[in-house]
């Protein structure tokens, strides 16, 4: 079992800044690839970026490239999502994820957090 802790979630108005983090704890994080999705209201989970282990090869949604930057520091198990000028659309409970592969698919990932609350005022 892996548990995956998110915080850094928060309130910010429109064009601000967050940095969400995402700890690891349990079962070797080795090997493993992230990713980050995000749910809105009333809206399907989606999709917004992923990291291999290696670091290498980042991937992101199209609504949030240029401004988002996933990162990941292997020795403290945590991996990072910057979040830069932001929007009101991007208000979503935010939730980082483990699976075997670089995957956008959420039903291939296989370890999820508990989620954190990220709100864009405009």
């Amino acid at each position: 079992q892996v548990q995956l802790v998110e915080s850094g979630g928060g309130l910010v108005q429109a064009g601000g800044s967050l940095r969400l983090s995402c700890v690891a704890s349990g079962r070797s994080f080795s090997g493993y690839s992230m990713g980050w999705f995000r749910q809105a209201p009333e809206k399907e989970r989606e999709f917004v970026a992923r990291i291999p282990w290696s670091g290498g090869s980042t991937y992101y949604a199209d609504s949030v490239k240029g401004r988002f930057t996933i990162s990941r520091d292997n020795a403290k198990n945590t991996v990072y999502l910057q979040m830069n000028s932001l929007k009101p659309e991007d208000t979503a409970v935010y939730y980082c994820a483990a699976a075997a592969t670089a995957t956008i698919r959420p039903p291939l990932y296989r370890y999820w957090g508990q989620g954190t609350q990220v709100t864009v005022s405009s």
